[in-house]
């Protein structure tokens, strides 16, 4: 991660958490999407995208080889998003969670 100096009154949690609020300020899919594309690389863009494919897959113990056969995510990646599913901050679970309930309910 990027180290630099902040000035004093702009500590790096205060800039996370103004980042995590203009995320939740965003209203639908559209207005999060144009968002995101504004906010990220393609490049960076493309690896969230690669680390939520592969969720559902991890969730249900899908082998990573067959993760990768049906997604083309590296293995390396299928190897992190599944470390952080299990040893992470919960995330991943809570939007799982709370996206199939959508899906269900839709």
């Amino acid at each position: 991660m990027k180290r630099r100096t902040l000035h004093p009154e702009a500590s790096a949690d205060s800039a996370e958490t103004s980042l995590c609020k203009a995320l939740l300020a965003m209203r639908d899919v559209g207005e999060m999407r144009a968002f995101l594309h504004d906010l990220c690389t393609p490049a960076e863009l493309e690896s969230l995208v690669d680390r939520w494919t592969v969720v559902p897959y991890v969730l249900k113990g899908v082998p990573y080889r067959e993760i990768h056969e049906h997604t083309a995510v590296s293995i390396t990646t299928i190897g992190r998003v599944a470390r952080f599913l299990n040893q992470g901050n919960g995330g991943y679970r809570k939007a799982a969670a709370r996206t199939a309930r959508r899906r269900v309910g839709a």
